[in-house]
């Protein structure tokens, strides 16, 4: 055994036998005891962006429950995972969770390569990219420049926001072959609202109810040809966005580059998902490409085994 798998295994057992009050308490006091401006910055970020809880104490609550229920899923996971990078970046970002742990996540941080393309792992060639949250279409420019002009057949964009349409159709118009939709990625075709957010665009959310429509559309039913590559930055809606796109991940094995920190769960959960759809399929890495204070930019890369 190494310093990363006994580092896991200890903070494992250590949690295995507290009890759900226990592990609740022990947050919260880990959290109490940090600098008070660090507290001040940490509490402001959740009133910002209210994924991981609409409060402090409503996040640490929303922590225990993942800790005390999901002990197992993250133990399967960390099985999963192929190389100790992913293994100590897992570590880290529950270490962090539990007990506020910063140096841990200070040492996972990701410099070498852009965001989401860790060349150790990604290859591209004649790719057929989607890219689900396009944003200014800064993930497509950081691929042209991680892989070149002639790495891809053709690049489909999903943006919902119409200010950041225009931006995106700017940033990618000497491009050839990028087709840009405005177009909400999920697991229905319905109409769905956008809650637009206070702080950037980026953070903008879809709902049910609300001011301005979008289209709501599933991958499978959206794309007919074989999709080689796909990466999912939707604020939370990933889960609902690989459940419409089953068939793709069933038939066409693409690379999956899938962000993973929005909420409690899809640490764990979506990487399970994938299993079950195309089990022993892929080869599972995580990447943190986040600040050293609460883990943020997390990547799952799922890459087709050979």
């Amino acid at each position: 055994m190494n310093i990363i798998d006994k580092n896991f295994n200890d903070l494992i057992d250590k949690l295995e036998n507290l009890s759900y009050d226990e592990i609740l308490e022990n947050t919260k006091e880990y959290f109490s005891n940090i600098n008070p401006k660090t507290q001040e910055s940490i509490i402001e970020f959740f009133n910002k962006f209210p994924y991981w809880g609409k409060n402090i104490e409503e996040h640490y609550q929303l922590v225990a429950d993942s800790l005390y229920y999901h002990l197992e899923d993250y133990k399967f996971l960390y099985n999963k995972l192929n190389d100790y990078r992913s293994k100590q970046a897992l570590f880290a970002i529950l270490s962090n969770w539990y007990q506020c742990d910063f140096v841990n996540l200070n040492k996972i941080r990701e410099t070498n390569f852009k965001h989401y393309f860790d060349l150790d792992l990604i290859n591209a060639k004649d790719e057929v990219f989607i890219d689900i949250g396009a944003y200014t279409g800064d993930t497509i420019l950081e691929f042209i420049d991680s892989f070149g002009v002639d790495s891809y057949k053709k690049i489909y964009a999903y943006e919902i926001t119409d200010n950041t349409i225009n931006t995106l159709k700017e940033n990618t118009k000497y491009l050839k072959d990028v087709i840009i939709k405005q177009k909400a990625v999920m697991d229905k075709e319905e109409q769905y609202y956008i809650e637009e957010s206070k702080i950037d665009a980026s953070a903008n959310l879809i709902s049910n109810a609300g001011n301005k429509q979008v289209n709501g559309i599933t991958l499978d039913n959206d794309i007919k040809e074989k999709i080689t590559m796909i990466k999912m930055d939707i604020e939370g809606n990933e889960q609902k966005a690989i459940i419409g796109a089953k068939k793709h991940i069933l038939n066409d094995n693409p690379k999956l580059l899938i962000s993973i920190y929005h909420n409690h769960e899809d640490l764990y959960k979506i990487p399970k998902m994938i299993e079950e759809i195309t089990p022993n399929t892929y080869n599972y890495y995580i990447r943190y490409y986040g600040g050293c204070i609460f883990p943020t930019e997390t990547v799952l890369i799922a890459i087709p085994k050979d």
